[in-house]
């Protein structure tokens, strides 16, 4: 069994999808696996190979799976932004099958590679619908935006498509904290992702405790608008999980 690693970025889990293709058509799918790093529990009968990002490969990647269909092409994208371990293989499955059936896989509903795929992408999909809520910007010196955010899964990009739509002429940057990432938007430009240094990172940690009369409203709104009558703290947590508001102004 030959096993292929890779990190949690889209491009690295593309690069390797690719790499572990290449290497099942000398051997067949059933003797590969795919596993995204930290590997909890090493296989000892196994042999492990870890692949880094390649753009070619990428592009490559994306590129076939766009021509299968545009839905197959979504679900990839979302389901490789999961925080889960197996996600990746989970991926390369359904493709085993897509490339084989093409779209029909599409209505193949009860397909276990199909159900599996369905579940990643509705939990990414609900994570990042939560944070297009509960992101919250802080203004640096009136110039630039800036969020800080910690997701389980690689959804800054998906939320970011949300504000460049609401915020086109603003600069601003969503930063996820988790993997020193960050999707930056230029005012009227297209926005990108960045992979930030142990400097700017630190830089847009401190950001994020900057304060100004708007901040102070919006705490103040929070804190008075509630009728003490309706407080209801389980139902709180339950839309707005305390694992999301880390970063959130009015519980900072």
């Amino acid at each position: 069994m030959m096993i292929f690693t890779c990190g949690g970025s889209y491009e690295d889990a593309a690069s390797c999808i690719y790499s572990a293709w290449e290497y099942a058509l000398k051997v067949g799918h059933d003797d590969v696996r795919i596993v995204r790093e930290p590997v909890a529990q090493l296989d000892m009968f196994a042999e492990y190979v870890h692949v880094d990002a390649d753009s070619d490969k990428a592009e490559k990647f994306t590129r076939s799976v766009r021509r299968i269909s545009d839905l197959v092409y979504r679900n990839v994208f979302y389901a490789l932004r999961s925080w889960r371990e197996d996600a990746v293989d989970a991926v390369y499955r359904y493709l085993i099958l897509a490339f084989k059936v093409g779209k029909d896989i599409e209505h193949m509903l009860i397909k276990r590679e199909v159900m599996c795929i369905m579940e990643l992408v509705r939990n990414v999909s609900n994570e990042s619908h939560k944070f297009r809520e509960m992101t919250r910007f802080t203004s640096v010196n009136r110039k630039v935006y800036v969020s800080h955010i910690e997701p389980r899964c690689d959804v800054s990009l998906l939320v970011a498509g949300h504000f460049a739509d609401r915020m086109p002429s603003e600069h601003w940057v969503i930063v996820d904290d988790g993997r020193h990432t960050a999707v930056v938007h230029p005012a009227d430009e297209c926005m990108y992702v960045k992979h930030l240094t142990d400097e700017e990172f630190t830089t847009l940690e401190r950001a994020e405790y900057e304060e100004d009369e708007y901040t102070d409203m919006w705490k103040t709104f929070f804190n008075t608008i509630a009728i003490e009558q309706r407080e209801n703290y389980r139902c709180q947590r339950n839309l707005f999980p305390l694992w999301i508001r880390k970063h959130a102004t009015e519980f900072r």
